[in-house]
């Protein structure tokens, strides 16, 4: 057992000390989500499994508060209704549970975020592409190198892993980094 969690801890540690390379692309999305806030747009997060999680836990940051007291900030995470998923995903396919959502519920003034270990996620996939259709400014969360969403999103932060839950423990490191920062610009 304890060979088990000195290995995770092994594995999570060499992760991490490759992530400075991210810090120009995490800077850059995160003063984009202040300009969308600040000139009236809402983030717009989605992603599948854990990654869905991730989505709706920054989402709840951003809404509620991350470490300061401030306003409520408009965001949203598209896995939450399951009413929605389920009926787009009944009437028109899986692969369509965020594109259709994007249409509905997004405008240019918005930022969306898709969430994908892979970078592959076919619905996550349609959801970005649906959102450059409409104008609207794209931020991806992804490792393997990116994948898709190299050539969908306006900046991919690609975790430095090909090990999904190592990529998913970055995800949440710089969801939280993005929400500390986003926090402190509108903190009074």
């Amino acid at each position: 057992m304890l060979d088990i969690i000195n290995s995770e801890i092994k594995a999570h540690n060499e992760s991490f000390n490759r992530i400075e390379s991210l810090i120009p692309s995490i800077a850059e999305a995160a003063q984009l989500a202040i300009n969308k806030i600040a000139h009236g747009g809402k983030i717009i997060l989605f992603g599948n499994g854990g990654s869905a999680a991730d989505a709706q836990h920054i989402a709840a940051e951003l809404v509620g508060r991350y470490k300061h007291q401030r306003i409520g900030l408009p965001a949203l995470a598209l896995t939450t209704d399951s009413s929605a998923l389920t009926s787009i995903g009944n009437d028109f396919g899986y692969e369509f549970i965020f594109e259709r959502q994007i249409e509905a519920l997004s405008n240019e003034h918005d930022l969306v975020i898709g969430i994908s270990t892979s970078g592959n996620s076919l619905n996550v996939i349609n959801g970005l592409v649906a959102a450059k259709k409409s104008n609207i400014s794209t931020i991806g969360f992804s490792g393997c190198g990116g994948g898709k969403m190299n050539d969908i999103c306006d900046i991919n932060i690609i975790s430095p892993s090909n090990d999904t839950p190592r990529i998913q423990e970055m995800h949440i490191f710089i969801g939280h980094t993005i929400c500390n920062i986003i926090d402190l610009h509108f903190y009074q």
